[in-house]
């Protein structure tokens, strides 16, 4: 979107601070109902920022996939199980969950270090389908075919893997 400077950078906090309220949202609820609808919203600021920056393609793509498939499977799931597993003894903070803490602490301490040391301006993106894709001749849903078949083979089909080990999941989890 071509918007002016102060609205992109308004909707770009607005967004982001989506996405931090449904990720606390999602790890902190107790309702697993109301975790699974932060987890949705989460994914349609993602998506909204994917339309901030002109990709309405993998927009779409995120809204149907994502909030209208997997979303949906993940409340369906929820909504399958019976009530909350967990007895009213059960402490809420284990030496787990403090073992836990702590490592995703380091890891979000190392990351957000990470990101602050690279230099992301030196940075020059070029592979062997870039060369392909410059042609005027490639429509966006051809370029987006080109990079599925050749850089983004592999993780394309580690999700379809996973997506159907969800789907069985799903299936076994109704039959019962």
């Amino acid at each position: 979107m071509d918007l002016p400077g102060p609205i992109h950078d308004f909707l770009l906090v607005f967004f982001g601070s989506g996405i931090i309220l449904g990720g606390m949202g999602v790890v902190l609820l107790t309702n697993s109902i109301y975790s699974a609808f932060s987890l949705g919203l989460v994914l349609v600021c993602i998506a909204l920022f994917y339309i901030l920056s002109n990709s309405h393609f993998v927009a779409a793509a995120q809204l149907l996939i994502y909030v209208g498939a997997i979303n949906v499977l993940i409340i369906f799931a929820v909504m399958f199980m019976k009530g909350s597993e967990y007895s009213k003894d059960f402490p809420l903070w284990t030496v787990g969950s403090g073992v836990t803490l702590l490592v995703c602490t380091s890891i979000f301490v190392s990351l957000i270090n990470t990101i602050l040391d690279t230099s992301w301006y030196g940075i020059i993106w070029t592979t062997r389908s870039n060369q392909i894709l410059e042609q005027d001749l490639i429509s966006n849903s051809q370029q987006i075919g080109i990079h599925l078949s050749t850089d983004f083979f592999l993780p394309f089909e580690l999700i379809s893997i996973i997506l159907l080990v969800a789907l069985i999941g799903a299936i076994s989890v109704a039959r019962q």
